[in-house]
C-alpha cells in the first residue's frame, strides 16, 4: 500500500467519524452577550475655521466643491466638504476644562440628501491616566441622537483594541463649533 492510498483512508475515515458524531451531538449555537473589557466616556471639541478665527480654530475645511469655499461650509448639507481636525478632548464637557489628549484626524459630508458624514480620526492621549492611541472609523448620520462607529486599533495602553464608541452631539453652535460625546466600550482588550 502506497503512501497516498494510505493517507486517502485517515482522511476519509476521519470525516465520516466527524460527521456521524454531529449528528449524535449537535452544536447549539448560543450567542452570549458579550461585557466590555473598558468602558471610557471623553468629549472633543470641533471649532471650525471660518475665515475670521484663525487663532481658536480646531479644524478646517480642506476640499470644497466647485460652488463653495474654504472658510464657509457648502449648501445642500455641506456635500462634498472635507474637514481635518486637532481638537481637544477632555474628561467634561467644558471646553477650558484640561485636555487629556487631541482627537486627530478628518470628517467628509458624504451625502447630499441627508446631514450625514463619515469619521476617520485617531484619540491621541497625553494624560498621566492613558498612553497611546485609539482609532476610529465610520459612518455618522449627525441626526440621529447617538451613533455607533467603529473602535479598529490602537497603540500603548490601547495596543489593538477594538469596540464601538458611541457618539452624542452635546452642543451645537452654527456651523463653527460642535461637541461631541464619545462613549467608548472596548470588547478586546491586550
Amino acid at each position: 500500500m502506497n503512501y497516498f492510498t494510505l493517507a486517502i483512508f485517515f482522511i476519509s475515515l476521519h470525516f465520516s467519524h466527524s460527521h456521524s458524531n454531529a449528528n449524535k451531538h449537535p452544536k447549539q449555537h448560543i450567542q452570549m452577550p458579550r461585557k466590555p473589557c473598558k468602558t471610557m466616556a471623553f468629549y472633543f471639541h470641533d471649532v471650525l475655521y471660518n475665515g475670521r478665527n484663525a487663532k481658536n480654530a480646531t479644524s478646517a475645511i480642506v476640499g470644497a466643491p466647485a460652488w463653495a469655499n474654504t472658510t464657509t461650509t457648502a449648501g445642500q448639507n455641506h456635500f462634498g466638504d472635507l474637514v481635518v481636525f486637532d481638537d481637544p478632548i477632555t474628561v467634561t464637557n467644558e471646553f477650558h476644562s484640561t485636555p487629556v489628549g487631541r482627537a486627530q484626524g478628518f470628517y467628509l459630508y458624504d451625502k447630499k440628501e441627508v446631514f450625514t458624514s463619515w469619521f476617520g480620526f485617531s484619540f491621541v492621549f497625553n494624560s498621566s491616566e492613558h498612553k497611546g492611541t485609539l482609532n476610529f472609523a465610520g459612518a455618522d448620520p449627525l441626526m440621529d441622537k447617538t451613533r455607533d462607529i467603529s473602535v479598529i486599533g490602537g497603540t500603548g495602553d490601547f495596543f489593538m483594541a477594538r469596540g464601538i464608541a458611541t457618539l452624542t452631539t452635546d452642543a451645537y453652535e452654527g456651523d463653527v463649533y460642535f461637541r461631541l460625546r464619545v462613549d467608548i466600550n472596548l470588547y478586546e482588550c491586550w
